[in-house]
């Protein structure tokens, strides 16, 4: 079976690529929708481009997607871009911070990738599997959706217990406050996360767009990725503004 890895460089599509290693398969790539706007109903927005680094410590290509976000029109950019009808250079040069140094040995996909499947960590939303399941459908080739539906305190555990290295770049519910930015995901921090979600009413997996992450490390990745930057917080929302990306 040769699948893409649709991932944002986050928690659930680090494991669902690991899922992906585990069965066998062979990934051909990984791809990333860069969001060019501010808002999305389908892909993540902060630290995407992190994908790019990872797909360097797994030893696989990237394909980078440009999108603007637009309501029914982002998941026609991925369906344009797994076709090969899109110029992914482009799109990598758009969507890639001016301030981090792209790393060595990157290499961009600028073509139709041939995949029998597509697999992607998504959780619960029924808005972006359904669409991603019918595009799948129409270009012919088979969805897979590993952690749907799986426990959300389940799934947090199994990404500690299996050496998922994640942090957060984004807070945005009421429990969650600036003091979140940037740190790294363990059992003391997970403990405290369950115990905010059940006081404060929130997704402990922030399938509810809580918060977003991004994975330095795990299983299935062959160097770490490090990276530092400087929290910026107002109005009970946040995020970690990256500064610095490299391979270790």
């Amino acid at each position: 079976m040769r699948v893409g890895v649709l991932t944002s460089g986050g928690k659930d599509s680090a494991y669902s690529a690991w899922w992906a290693q585990m069965q066998g398969w062979e990934i051909v790539a990984l791809i990333t929708v860069g969001i060019r706007e501010e808002d999305s109903m389908m892909f993540q927005l902060q630290g995407t481009y992190i994908s790019g680094f990872q797909s360097v410590s797994m030893g696989l290509p990237w394909l980078p997607v440009k999108s603007n976000g637009l309501e029914e029109l982002e998941i026609l950019d991925l369906k344009e871009a797994l076709e090969g009808r899109s110029d992914n250079i482009k799109a990598f040069n758009e969507i890639w911070p001016n301030k981090i140094p792209k790393p060595q040995n990157l290499q961009i996909i600028n073509r139709k990738i041939e995949i029998d499947a597509l697999v992607t960590g998504a959780l619960r939303s029924d808005y972006q599997k359904t669409r991603i399941d019918r595009m799948c459908d129409k270009i012919g080739i088979k969805s897979f959706s590993p952690l749907w539906h799986k426990d959300p305190e389940g799934h947090m555990r199994s990404l500690l217990s299996h050496g998922f290295e994640i942090k957060f770049v984004s807070v945005s519910c009421e429990g969650l406050d600036s003091s979140w930015l940037g740190e790294t995901l363990n059992e003391s921090k997970l403990e405290r996360l369950i115990s905010l979600s059940k006081e404060y009413r929130f997704n402990i997996d922030g399938e509810g767009g809580e918060f977003e992450t991004i994975t330095t490390n795990g299983p299935h990745m062959s160097k770490r990725i490090c990276c530092h930057g400087t929290p910026i917080f107002s109005s009970g929302r946040g995020e970690w503004e990256i500064e610095y990306m490299d391979i270790e």
